[in-house]
């Protein structure tokens, strides 16, 4: 790992993974792109049970470091930027549940980096924005679409306008809006309980709903029945179902 990303690691097993750029308000560059693909690595290779993505300072991510980006030729830009989606496709892609922390403005990458979670817990003082467009590039246009909808992610595209915590929520975006003095309690409980749940399990949970959305309902019933096939075989289930009849005996 290196400086633009934190690593911590809890005995529990929660992988939690730090932007550390807060004086360039964690605009994405490439060793950031490069740090969280190798974060993402290090979670899957340490066998974490949940990773949680959030930021140091005020924003979450302010999208491209275009400081970086006015001195690149084309082909550097492209290379920059499959940096960036090969990142985005590796959070998508954890095996374990992910969890972003957007305490604050999360535009452009911010965005992408949220939505490639499994789900977003956010302060009231968290917004999004995919500004792309406008600036005269192409960005955001896949993962939006699918959770917000075509017709929001596309006024989100075509004005700039900042989609607000409450909003977000409401489109399906934010999971859960918490108080800044309630958040690390909040975000305690939550880690322990995805922590202290049999891991298999939630990676058969997660594996099933991502790969049954993208299946027509045959399709999806079946990827359920194979993990449940495949938890069956595990027996993992024995010892959660035994612990059970010991707390109603």
């Amino acid at each position: 790992m290196t400086d633009e990303v934190l690593w911590d690691l809890s005995e529990g097993g929660v992988a939690t993974l730090t932007l550390n750029r807060p004086t360039a308000r964690n605009a994405l560059n490439t060793a950031l792109a490069e740090a969280l693909l190798a974060g993402t690595r290090r979670a899957v290779a340490e066998d974490a049970r949940l990773v949680v993505i959030r930021a140091q300072g005020p924003v979450f991510c302010a999208g491209a470091d275009l400081k970086e980006r006015r001195g690149m030729s084309e082909d550097q830009v492209r290379a920059r930027r499959l940096k960036g989606f090969a990142a985005y496709d590796a959070i998508e892609r954890l095996p374990m549940p992910s969890l972003a922390v957007v305490e604050g403005p999360a535009i452009g990458s911010g965005v992408e980096i949220a939505a490639a979670c499994d789900f977003v817990v956010a302060t009231p003082a968290a917004s999004f924005r995919t500004p792309e467009a406008l600036w005269g590039t192409v960005g955001a246009t896949q993962r939006l679409p699918r959770i917000l909808g075509k017709r929001l992610a596309k006024d989100l595209m075509f004005t700039g306008r900042t989609l607000s915590a409450e909003e977000a929520r409401e489109g399906g975006l934010v999971a859960r809006i918490l108080a800044p003095d309630a958040l690390e309690a909040a975000l305690a409980e939550i880690a322990g309980t995805i922590a202290g749940a049999p891991p298999a399990a939630m990676r058969l949970a997660k594996r099933c709903v991502d790969e049954g959305l993208e299946r027509d309902p045959r399709g999806a019933l079946a990827t359920e029945l194979m993990a449940i096939e495949e938890s069956l075989a595990g027996g993992e289930w024995r010892k959660t179902m035994s612990a059970f009849g010991k707390e109603g005996a």
